[in-house]
């Protein structure tokens, strides 16, 4: 079944608007309704897989109780088309640290079929390249 590449952006927008909000009940929600069922997500720096709906659903649900935290993403960018997306921005687990975000979305049939996410904090730029950068904000 061919999908039009503007249906695969409506799906990433609605994640986008979802992930931004800090709305957890709805990421939940589209976890369900926009991706298949033998969805994967992977997380290459912890080293984990999370496969099938059911198991990102159980992560997302059980996120603020057990870290006591409700995450809040604002996006930079977000560039694909057909489909494969990537989406750019920082994640904010309470603390006010921005955590900066990498997601690789694939599509399948409209649906979201696998995610490889990155995670990484902040750190200090060293001063022996000082001389040949700019910092950014």
């Amino acid at each position: 079944m061919a999908v039009d590449g503007d249906a695969n952006r409506r799906t990433a927008e609605r994640f986008r608007e979802a992930m931004e909000s800090g709305r957890l009940e709805e990421l939940s929600r589209l976890q369900l309704e926009a991706t298949t069922e033998d969805f994967v997500d992977e997380w290459p720096q912890s080293g984990e897989r999370i496969r099938g709906q059911e198991n990102i659903r159980a992560i997302t649900d059980n996120y603020p109780q057990m870290t006591g935290t409700e995450p809040k993403m604002k996006l930079r960018r977000m560039l694909g088309e057909g489909d494969l997306y990537v989406a750019e921005g920082t994640i904010d687990y309470g603390d006010g640290t921005p955590v900066s975000y990498v997601g690789i979305a694939e599509f399948e049939n409209g649906k979201i079929k696998k995610m490889t996410e990155y995670f990484a904090n902040p750190f200090p730029a060293p001063e022996w390249r000082s001389q040949w950068v700019e910092r950014m904000e």
